[in-house]
């Protein structure tokens, strides 16, 4: 490059002075000139591409920094939100464990019900309305302790079946019911607390324990055409509410065995306490009315693994009650003697994968009874102990928006179920001596509103089906009653069609 130069300012010089230049040195000059041209060129091309290079550098240092800029101002976002979140969930567990949730369950039916008695005469009621009311509440004041409740309203259209005595002229009119100072016509149906315990005297064994009002009805297996979740109960033999507690140990994740649970219940049926204002001595014992009546049981679930559930259930009844006259019942009651009762139910939830079956609900259930008359006292009509069975088996498939039920039960001669409560306004099928179908349809609606349309019939082999446990209870041949007076008021056979439509929420 210095050689060019040099070059350049001699033949400058030269031209300058008057110096004569050969012209292959004016052409070596010319072409000398040309390449420091070019040089210069690439010269300030590669000036340029440094300025780019140091203009990017420095708009990437300015991303960066807005980039960090961003990230601080997303950690503080996150900080204030984990703040609020904090406060949403104190809020929240504020709103859980300080206030009782209620929940509606309103349904009004109408029931066409017919007796076919022995003598060949039926006697019926094909229109009778009625509405019950539920309102449940539920209280958590913390992760240990619940309490449940439930208030009950059931009554005909028209009618107070509590107003005796009907026939008298006024017969139960209803049209002053809450204009009129009256008596509890809203019931209490449940009302117990429940605590939850995390280990058991320091296993690591769940456990809970409760006292009250126990939920009693619609049961295992029974609670299925009732559209709800089940209750304490195996519906089989026991479906009555009472008063009482329970304890319950979760054993499945101790034992190794999904769903395994024991549970320990005992209630009492009756008291002999007197009322108050009705002696001088009141809430004491009354030697002239029945004992208490207690029982006690137990409820094992020996598996669960939320399609193959089996539950055991026994139990034993004291001093249980029966007629001291069944031609006279106002004579009233008096203690006749023990019962003990037995079942073992299983549930198949969902039978033949990528079927209509893949939904549906099968079941089988049996169960015994035994009974135990006291000193000098009959039950069932016998003074001694006899052994009453039962089993009961149906099916529920998805059927549009719905599902299809259908069950059959039957009982022996002397089966005796505790099953008081069934929602069935002919009787209780459960406690059928005899053969008993069912077949109901339930509608799904909306989330809040369903229908049923249901039909129950019960072929009786023995009366008594419906008793309580004294002589009132005997069981007798139906055929042995033909003929006889009191084929006039004995069922032969008894059907229910009923239809409701049911709001929940």
């Amino acid at each position: 490059m210095k050689k060019g130069i040099v070059l350049s300012l001699i033949a400058a010089g030269s031209l300058a002075y008057g110096v004569e230049i050969s012209e292959s040195d004016l052409a070596a000059i010319k072409a000398e000139i040309a390449a420091l041209k070019a040089e210069v060129q690439a010269l300030k091309a590669q000036k340029s591409v440094a300025a780019d290079v140091n203009a990017s550098k420095k708009e990437i240092a300015a991303l960066k920094a807005e980039v960090n800029e961003l990230k601080q101002a997303k950690e503080e976002s996150n900080e204030k939100l984990e703040s609020m979140d904090e406060k949403i969930t104190t809020v929240k567990k504020h709103d859980a464990f300080d206030n009782i949730k209620w929940s509606v369950d309103l349904r009004t039916a109408m029931d066409s019900i017919e007796y076919k008695m022995m003598d060949g005469s039926k006697q019926s009621n094909h229109d009778l309305f009625s509405t019950r009311l539920l309102l449940n509440m539920a209280f958590n004041p913390d992760e240990h302790n619940v309490f449940y409740g439930q208030l009950s309203y059931n009554k005909a259209f028209g009618a107070d079946f509590n107003m005796p005595p009907r026939g008298s002229g006024i017969d139960g009119f209803d049209w002053v019911t809450n204009e009129a100072l009256a008596g509890d016509e809203l019931k209490v149906k449940q009302a117990y607390w429940l605590y939850l315990g995390d280990s058991f005297l320091g296993s690591d064994i769940p456990w809970t324990f409760s006292v009250g009002r126990r939920p009693a009805t619609e049961g295992f297996l029974a609670n299925l055409r009732e559209d709800v979740k089940e209750q304490s109960p195996l519906g089989h033999i026991i479906n009555m509410e009472f008063d009482g507690g329970s304890l319950q140990w979760n054993l499945g994740d101790a034992v190794g065995v999904e769903g395994m649970k024991f549970k320990i219940c005992a209630g009492r049926g009756s008291t002999n306490a007197q009322p108050l204002f009705s002696s001088n001595t009141p809430y004491a014992s009354d030697s002239a009315t029945i004992d208490d009546i207690d029982l006690l049981g137990f409820i094992f679930q020996p598996y669960d693994d939320g399609q193959y559930k089996v539950m055991m259930t026994g139990f034993k009844a004291w001093d249980v009650p029966g007629l001291k006259n069944p031609m006279n019942p106002a004579l009233g009651f008096e203690n006749v003697g023990d019962m003990y009762g037995a079942a073992v139910s299983m549930l198949i939830d969902g039978l033949i994968e990528d079927t209509f079956l893949e939904d549906a609900k099968l079941f089988a259930s049996f169960a015994w009874s035994k009974t135990d008359p006291a000193p000098g006292k009959m039950m069932l009509g016998s003074a001694d102990q006899e052994d009453g069975t039962s089993y009961w088996v149906g099916l529920q498939v998805p059927v549009l928006e719905g599902d299809l039920g259908l069950e059959f039960n039957h009982g022996s001669r002397y089966w005796r179920a505790f099953t008081y409560a069934e929602d069935t306004l002919a009787g209780s099928k459960l406690a059928t001596r005899g053969n008993a179908y069912e077949a109901y349809y339930t509608y799904h609606m909306t989330k809040a509103l369903s229908a049923q349309i249901r039909y129950t019939y019960m072929d009786y082999d023995y009366t008594g089906s419906n008793s309580f446990f004294g002589n009132e209870g005997t069981p007798i041949d139906i055929d042995d009653v033909k003929g006889t007076p009191m084929a006039s008021q004995t069922v032969d056979t008894a059907q229910d069609l009923r239809l409701y439509i049911r709001y929940r929420f």
